[in-house]
């Protein structure tokens, strides 16, 4: 009986813990648990715009407040997912979205970090190829040479 009491104390304790550990504004109210779900998985994919380096379930920012609060709406009106990331790239453009598709408008983004690395590769490779290009000497005039030597012997 005494190990039964002390499994449950611990269950208990870890629930308490996990449930102190979500953000109060990860308990999506009034959502059902597959809807909770679909909210959970949406605000992780869109960015704060206020942050930048967040999303918008991270944030405390009153704006990703606000977008948290718009997606939960959108979900409880039955929208598809496909539909909130209209709504939601419409308002606030692609940016907000971690992982935006693939268009004449954002293809910096999809192919701006491999320019910068061949631009970067490029100019290691061109100061590596001057360095190992050896260079020759001028050619030494042993006339001239010879007065200087015997001018500093005087």
């Amino acid at each position: 009986m005494r190990h039964l009491t002390v499994k449950a104390a611990v269950l208990s304790a870890a629930l308490l813990v996990a449930g102190a550990l979500v953000p109060a504004h990860a308990q999506s109210d009034g959502l059902s648990a597959a809807q909770a779900e679909r909210y959970q998985a949406l605000v992780t994919e869109l960015r704060c715009l206020v942050c930048q380096n967040q999303s918008i379930a991270d944030s405390n920012a009153p704006l990703a407040a606000d977008l948290r609060e718009q997606v939960r709406d959108q979900i409880l009106a039955g929208r598809s997912d496909a539909q909130i990331h209209d709504y939601v790239t419409e308002r606030y453009g692609d940016f907000v979205l971690y992982r935006p598709p693939f268009k004449p408008s954002t293809w910096l983004l999809w192919f701006g970090p491999f320019l910068l690395l061949a631009a970067a590769l490029a100019v290691a490779l061109r100061f590596a190829k001057r360095r190992a290009t050896p260079q020759t000497p001028p050619p030494v005039d042993r006339e001239r040479l010879q007065r200087l030597l015997e001018d500093t012997r005087q």
